[in-house]
């Protein structure tokens, strides 16, 4: 079913924005942040031509098959990395919601389900004059996006691949966005202990930025611990991680 403003507004009571087709639903936030929108609002399209990703990866959203929204929130300077938690958290809560039993997340906020990434986060700070006006928390969730003999079908899911059922994408964005409200009322300590625990690369061997290593822990901050082949201590703030071989040897 296509989204609609009909539609939306029989479902979602908060202040919104809808468009049928969008090139980023970030960007949108940005401007209506700085013209003084609500902390809680929210950007929803249909499509998405132009959406980012981390590492400045831009991917496009068809029609009728994915979720695309923006939430502008104001979080104190001191607590605007929990926003990443925050949409990681969402998510998660909506794929054990949507019947999605093997649900995780992987460093630092992709929802993988199955092992297969089902949905990305990207927050983007609005600061003026050096003061921090707000964050934009922009999620893509694959509701029905066809991999098949795509480059993206071995690590990319669709949430109706994997609860093999129909979803209606209006009350999924009612969800996602009722969770979202959910955490930004936890305190930091919730939200990071709720976030560590749902992380499925810990204790594992990875690879980040070109070092391999074990997968120790994270700091409060979201940045990851690293213990590397070399016995050193390396503390990750951005960058893909994925697991990596064990080739160490027992003596």
């Amino acid at each position: 079913m296509t989204l609609s403003l009909d539609i939306l507004q029989g479902k979602l009571a908060r202040c919104f924005r809808f468009y049928q087709s969008v090139d980023s639903t970030n960007d949108l936030a940005k401007d209506w942040l700085l013209d003084g929108a609500p902390a809680g609002a929210a950007v929803i399209a249909d499509e998405q031509r132009r959406g980012r990703g981390r590492q400045g990866r831009l991917w496009h959203s068809p029609p009728g098959v994915a979720l695309a929204l923006s939430v502008l929130l104001r979080p104190a300077e001191e607590e605007a990395a929990l926003v990443n938690m925050i949409g990681a958290l969402a998510v998660y809560d909506l794929a054990k919601q949507a019947g999605c039993d093997e649900a995780g997340i992987k460093w630092p906020n992709d929802v993988q389900v199955n092992g297969k990434k089902v949905s990305g986060v990207l927050t983007e700070n609005v600061w003026e004059s050096g003061r921090l006006l707000g964050v934009v928390l922009g999620i893509g969730v694959n509701v029905r996006v066809d991999f098949a003999g795509t480059d993206l079908h071995a690590s990319a899911i669709s949430l109706e691949d994997a609860t093999q059922a129909p979803l209606d994408r209006a009350e999924l964005v009612r969800h996602l966005l009722r969770r979202i409200d959910c955490w930004r009322d936890k305190s930091a300590e919730e939200i990071f202990m709720a976030w560590r625990r749902r992380l499925n690369m810990l204790g594992k061997r990875v690879t980040v930025n070109g070092v391999q290593g074990l997968a120790q822990d994270v700091a409060p901050s979201g940045a990851l611990r690293i213990k590397t082949d070399k016995a050193e201590a390396l503390l990750v703030h951005a960058g893909d991680v994925f697991e990596a071989p064990n080739t160490w040897s027992v003596e």
